[in-house]
């Protein structure tokens, strides 16, 4: 699968050394991860001594100074080789995004030279039980109690949290005006919560889906924490927030492109070698075309991530979120199609662990449900960029 030819050599580059590191690890390394109950420190520790974990970050903190568009190569590659690494998509595209645009000085120096050389992680938690994709009804809430901030709240399918040194938790404070009258509307806002601060607490959940990194619903009851845990203004509200969710979206379609390409791969290479009758399976149109139309919409998606990594890049916020939302759309349904042609493909050795595509069934639809459906991205388009009434 060649790069896009509108990638400058830089990146171009980048693809390249990335890859090398994928293959060095591989789908197997991975599965065999998940299996042991264990996490890819080894190729996490690799990642980062390579630059690639912080490439997006500033480089006087320790990053690499480039932006979410070399950060997605990273992933994309990493999962085009079958190891992707999914903590990649909340601690330096998230968690470090948000603290480099919008962190103190102090945090700043804090946390992003550690997420850059991946010596520490950060979680980020937004889901909760009852608001799903629904941000605007988010009921955790922080108060002001003299110097410190008191969270209160639950969270729900928060990835890694068992590893993360902290979780940078969305929350909601009351809006007050100059006068000191409280209007009972409520605004989103990010705090850094230590992941043994007293009274937060965390319980697995049971996924069928395996994966090295397990799924976690959080409990913050009376979580205490001083000032400084505050991310950003107070008031800022959803800029902050959109902040870190354009760029998750952004690397959610990363994750899966990569993980389309390695399908796609496995099932290209079986249809070159496969022979039924006289000649290779793939030189059959019924199995060659459905194949190159999955190569069409895995490259097209990619452009799209592209766009929307660029814009994000050029401070473009609004047009961003349009093609962030777009780009994940997109990127979700060609690699649930690339997984599903491959895996038939390959006819009942589709679903052998011996060839590794059986599993990615489950694990492809991830990039449909989250980090927001693609109903809900129908909606924003629909009404954001079409113009049509809201459906809700």
């Amino acid at each position: 699968m060649s790069s896009a030819t509108i990638e400058t050599q830089e990146h171009k580059a980048l693809r390249t050394a990335v890859a090398a590191l994928g293959q060095k690890y591989g789908r197997e390394y991975l599965a065999r991860v998940a299996r042991e109950g264990g996490h890819p420190d080894e190729l996490w520790a690799d990642a980062a001594k390579l630059g690639y974990l912080g490439v997006n970050l500033p480089e006087e903190y320790g990053g690499g100074g480039g932006g979410i568009a070399e950060l997605s190569i990273v992933l994309e590659e990493l999962g085009a080789a079958g190891c992707p690494l999914l903590m990649m998509v909340v601690s330096p595209a998230i968690c470090g995004t948000v603290i480099s645009r919008f962190g103190t000085e102090a945090q700043k120096r804090a946390w992003l030279p550690a997420l850059a050389d991946g010596s520490r992680t950060m979680a980020f938690g937004i889901t909760e039980p009852d608001a799903g994709s629904n941000s605007h009804r988010i009921t955790t809430t922080a108060r002001r109690d003299g110097d410190e901030w008191v969270l209160n709240g639950r969270k729900v399918f928060i990835s890694g949290v068992d590893i993360a040194d902290a979780t940078l938790i969305v929350g909601r404070t009351e809006i007050v005006s100059d006068q000191g009258v409280k209007s009972g509307r409520l605004k989103p806002c990010l705090f850094i919560v230590p992941r043994e601060a007293p009274g937060f607490s965390r319980s697995v959940i049971d996924m069928e889906l395996q994966a090295a990194e397990k799924q976690f619903e959080l409990t913050l009851d009376e979580v205490r924490l001083p000032a400084d845990a505050l991310v950003g203004d107070e008031d800022a509200g959803l800029l902050q927030l959109f902040a870190g969710l354009n760029p998750e979206r952004i690397m959610t379609a990363a994750f899966a492109i990569g993980m389309g390409r390695y399908a796609l791969a496995k099932a290209v290479d079986y249809a070159k070698t496969r022979q039924v009758w006289k000649d290779p399976i793939g030189a059959h149109q019924a199995v060659a075309h459905p194949l190159a139309a999955a190569h069409i919409e895995l490259e097209l998606a990619r452009l799209m991530m592209q766009k929307a990594a660029h814009l994000y890049d050029a401070g473009d916020d609004m047009g961003a979120g349009e093609a962030a939302n777009m780009a994940k759309y997109a990127a979700a349904e060609a690699c649930v199609r690339a997984v599903d042609q491959s895996v038939h493909t390959l006819g009942g050795n589709g679903l052998t662990r011996e060839y590794g595509l059986a599993s990615l069934i489950t694990a492809s639809r991830v990039a449909r449900i989250a980090p927001v459906s693609r109903e809900m991205i129908l909606s924003f388009v629909s009404h954001q960029t079409l113009g049509l009434p809201k459906s809700y």
